[in-house]
Parts: structure tokens; sequence; C-alpha cells
């Protein structure tokens, strides 16, 4: 029973109908007993509208024997057991009596008889259990008939309250259906019942972020799919002066520039790779305990090689371990980038220091440089894709620090920049403890 509207629907209608059934038993006994009470009642009366008749004479006695089917049998007799008058006598009482009412077995049928003694005689007014039972018990289902008559009617009740009510649910339905990767626009939270009301706010949100997400996706796609065009173009050309080379040093020095311009496309498409996968909008990160100084330990070896190629010096100033809530692999790329970034743009010679350190709030990682800086009008726009300041003959991809700004995004972390102490660039990234 999947269906909201049927399982309502039937639970509804079996309550209704167990409901119906305890107020019909109570008002059958009820019923019932009132009946009881009001027989006794005009039994009662009966006999004492007869204290004050005059006596029959015996010689007036009817002399059939035939059993009547009368309602109300009426017996008087005197105190020595003459019997004055008996209104059916084919349905004789028995000639003792006990004062009041009582249920007596008289022929074949039982009887419920009320005695009372009124001067010389004693008055019986009987009637059958039988009868009294059957006409109290259609008098009880008769009061039950409009019960019964409604149960109909409240099933059909129930069942239009229940599809009027969830009829802005199916509206829901039909507005997410009409919903595709172009059109995400928030659903109508008009007429929406308040119990439903966060689930279409929860929708909407859900809407925004996929909005954001493929508009973002779209974005991204736009802008790597112009910034591939021009590193194979220049292979392309390169592999041209490498085919028109006149001798073998015109074909080295054109195969070695063929290799940087492998080099810078792979570099681009791998940081694209990157920048894909940490996409914050995109992405739910799993947060571990993760030793922050130890993976820096690992970003300075993965650029040391450059590092060392270019004459920079780069050490590093950490507690031997300094444990934070993070994803390993993403700070790895975090602090390899921003070191990457320092080395490149550092001129030869220079150097390049990184710190770690951490306080009862917060750890710091610390990057600086002795390289150009960056203006602080700039340092927004820096952290964009594919935005790059040529100030040096190095090219990057434009995506180093926007890989940055996602990983701390998805820690929950905060990112500056400032100038260094070696009038190069400062880079602060602190995360919370």
């Amino acid at each position: 029973m999947k269906s909201i509207r049927t399982r309502l629907s039937v639970f509804l209608l079996l309550s209704a109908v167990c409901t119906a059934l305890v107020i019909g038993v109570i008002t059958y006994r009820n019923t019932l007993k009132e009946n009881e009470e009001l027989f006794d009642y005009q039994l009662r009366q009966i006999a004492l509208s007869l204290r004050d008749q005059g006596v029959a004479p015996n010689q007036n006695l009817p002399n059939s024997a035939e059993e009547d089917t009368s309602e109300v049998v009426v017996q008087i007799w005197t105190a020595n057991g003459t019997v004055l008058y008996l209104s059916h006598p084919g349905n004789r009482l028995p000639d003792r009596a006990t004062l009041g009412f009582t249920d007596v077995d008289a022929g074949n049928k039982r009887w419920r008889v009320y005695s009372v003694a009124a001067r010389d005689r004693v008055i019986q007014v009987a009637q059958p259990l039988e009868l009294r039972r059957g006409l109290a018990a259609a008098a009880a289902l008769r009061s039950l008939a409009p019960l019964l008559a409604f149960a109909p009617l409240m099933a059909l009740l129930i069942w239009w309250l229940v599809g009027s009510s969830l009829s802005s649910l199916k509206r829901l339905a039909n507005e997410v259906t009409q919903r595709d990767a172009r059109t995400l626009d928030e659903v109508s939270e008009e007429g929406v019942p308040s119990e439903i009301a966060p689930l279409v706010r929860s929708l909407n949100s859900l809407l925004v972020r996929l909005k954001h997400a493929f508009s973002s996706q779209r974005a991204f796609v736009a802008d790597a799919a112009h910034e591939l065009r021009s590193p194979l173009t220049a292979l392309k050309l390169q592999l041209q002066l490498l085919d028109r080379a006149p001798d073998q040093a015109a074909r080295a020095q054109a195969l070695a520039k063929l290799n940087d311009g492998v080099d810078r496309a792979a570099h681009l498409i791998g940081q694209l790779l990157t920048a894909a996968r940490t996409d914050s909008a995109d992405t739910a990160m799993i947060l571990a305990p993760t030793d922050l100084a130890e993976l820096t330990r690992h970003a300075i070896a993965d650029v040391f090689d450059l590092a060392q190629t270019r004459r920079i010096e780069i050490d590093l100033d950490a507690p031997e371990h300094l444990v934070i809530a993070g994803d390993a692999a993403a700070l790895r790329i975090l602090a390899r980038n921003l070191l990457d970034n320092a080395v490149r743009y550092t001129p030869e010679g220079g150097a390049v220091h990184a710190c770690i350190s951490a306080n009862e709030k917060q750890a710091s990682l610390v990057i600086e440089d002795s390289g150009p800086g960056i203006p602080e009008q700039d340092r927004k726009r820096v952290f964009d894709r594919f935005y790059r300041r040529e100030l040096n003959d190095q090219t990057g991809s434009g995506l180093g620090l926007a890989i940055v700004r996602n990983i701390v995004e998805q820690h929950g972390a905060r990112i500056e920049l400032h100038t260094s102490r070696h009038g190069g660039l400062k880079v602060v990234v602190d995360f919370a403890l």
C-alpha cells in the first residue's frame, strides 16, 4: 500500500468504523436498558391502575384454554388463592407471587412479572421476556439506522478530503517534472500545507544549488575550451616548425620548444582536472584527522626540484605534528599549489618560507616569498579561474589559486593575502580547531 491517499483513506475509514462500532454497541446496550426500564414502568403502572377497580365475579371469567400471544397478561387473585380475574386464560401465571419485579417460568415461556398487594387481593401484571427483548432490540436497531446509513457517506467524504488535502503534492510533482537542467526555477509555495512547506523549501534550495552548479560547470567548460585552444594551437605550430627544420640544430631547438609546450599543456590539463574535482559547489568532502605539518612537508618535496632548478631557497618552520580536521589529499594539493606559485613567481636566487602554527582556536599555514607580490587591488581577482598576472617568464594556468579557494571553502577555512616581510606575497590560511 504505497499510495498515501489510499493508506490515509483506509486507516481513517477503519478508525471511523471502529469508533462507530463502539458507539453503536454502547448505544444498543443503553437503548436495550432504557426499553427494559420503560417496559417495567408500564407493568407497574398497569398494576397500580387496577388497585381500585371492582372485582369481577368468577362466572364471568373466560373459559378458553387457548394460549394467547398478547403483550401483557393480568391476573388478580385473593389471598386464599381464588382467581378474581385473568385477562388471558391461556397464559395462566403461578398462584404464588413475590411482590415487586420477578422473572418466572409459566407454561413454555419466561415472564417478567410485577406483583402488588392491594387490600384483599394480589395483582399480577406479566409480559413475555422474549417479546420484551424483541421489541427492545428492534427499537435499539432503529436507533442505529442513521449511523449505518451514514457509513458510506463518511467513506466518500474521507476519500474526497484526503484527495483534496494531497492535491498540492500532485501539483508539486507536476511542477518538478517540468524542470530540466536548463529550467531550474524554484517551485511555488502557494497553497502548500505547512507540513509540506519545509520539503518545498529544501527542494527549492536544492534547485538553487543545482542551478548554480550547472551554471558554474558551463562557465568552466567554456573557459577550459578557450584556454586549451591556445596551447593546442601552439603545439601544432611547433610540430610544423619541427617538420620544416632545415638542419639538426634547428630540429633540436624546435623539439625542445615542443617538449616545453607539451609540459605546459599537461600542467594545464592537470590543473583543470584538479579544479573540477575540488569545485566546492559539486563536492561534499569528508573531513578526518589530518597531520597538516606532515602533508606540508610532502608538498615541499613535490616542488623541491623546481626550487633547486631556479636556485630558490625553501624552508619550513613547523611542529613535528599538527592534526586538524580535513581531507589529506585536498590539503596537500592546497599546500603544493601555494608553494608552486611561490617558487614559480619568485625570481631566481630568491627565498620561500613556509610556517605552521596553532593556538587554542585555529591552526595557520603561512607561505611567504620574495617575489613581486600582488597589488592590493588585484588580490580578490587572483582567485578567479584563468586570471593571470604575467610578471615574469612563468606562464601559469590561472587555476592554482582558484583550486586553493575551493579547498579552503570546503574546509570552512579562511585565506588572506598580504605583503610578506621579504617584499613578496604572504598567504595565510587559517583552519578552525
